[in-house]
């Protein structure tokens, strides 16, 4: 097994910092080391290669939901939103 490339702005520090700010700094290191054992556990038990899901990962798993949420707070704030899908890119 190779080494892994240093990545810039891995997914998981925003929530760290972000965790870090609400909860303090050292329930954030054991809520990030959390996620890290939870895929580790599922990469071993499935046997399967890593595969990083992406910033956006839970963005795309939801989208009516993500949709709806955004729509309402856009409501919230007054202003009156018409959706229209994208067109099919060919």
């Amino acid at each position: 097994m190779g080494r892994a490339s240093p990545v810039r702005n891995p997914a998981g520090a925003e929530a760290r910092v972000d965790g870090a700010r609400r909860r303090g700094a050292k329930k954030a290191a054991v809520a990030v080391g959390h996620s890290i054992l939870v895929a580790v556990w599922h990469i071993l038990h499935k046997g399967v290669p890593y595969a990083d899901l992406g910033p956006t990962h839970f963005d795309r798993l939801n989208t009516e939901r993500l949709t709806r949420h955004y729509l309402r707070r856009l409501e919230d704030l007054g202003l009156q939103v018409t959706v229209q899908p994208l067109p099919e890119a060919a």
